[in-house]
């Protein structure tokens, strides 16, 4: 494969599960019911220097805080082994399609960009995203390294998204902090 692709991070292989070359693996991803469907093509790094190895889905499953994937091209424990720690990814462009018409966007589109009040007061960068049941919340650092402020991502508070000017526009509501 080669070329400097960029990559997305879908999950890290933490362990081995069984004998039949079944791994456990920690989801970085918005949409694990994609990535990890049965047909699903991953890319692995390997945890040591190695060549990126194209691996598929053949199923998988969510055990305790982790899935359970099993892939075609491994069929005991001992293929399984040496990759643990290794990073499954997809290439940047084979990135699932969100309608940011309706105000979906992938976490790395959001982390970076700066936080502006309706009424232009600057707020701080979008440090990380928590994605929590009730709703996605954003965690904001302002410019002083002061506390973090924590935005709950619903439309009465996040007004605008502007990915070309990596800006961002909330309505400051009482209680936000």
């Amino acid at each position: 494969m080669g070329g400097n692709h960029e990559y997305l991070n879908v999950g890290r292989i933490v362990g081995t599960h069984g004998i039949r070359g079944e791994v456990r693996v920690q989801s970085n991803t918005d949409f694990p019911e994609v990535r990890f469907a049965p047909g699903s093509r991953l890319i692995l790094l390997p945890p040591q220097e190695g060549e990126p190895m194209v691996l598929t889905v053949e199923k998988s499953r969510i055990h305790q805080s982790v899935y359970l994937v099993k892939f075609r091209e491994w069929d005991n424990i001992n293929q399984a082994e040496p990759f643990k720690g290794g990073r499954l990814v997809v290439r940047k462009e084979d990135q699932v399609p969100v309608d940011e018409e309706s105000g979906e966007y992938y976490f790395h589109q959001i982390v970076g960009l700066t936080a502006v009040t309706t009424d232009g007061q600057e707020l701080g960068r979008v440090k990380e995203i928590l994605p929590l049941p009730a709703n996605d919340v954003w965690v904001i650092q302002p410019p002083d390294q002061k506390k973090d402020i924590l935005i709950p991502y619903i439309s009465e508070i996040v007004k605008d998204v502007d990915l070309e000017e990596k800006r961002i526009t909330i309505e400051w509501m009482e209680g936000l902090a």
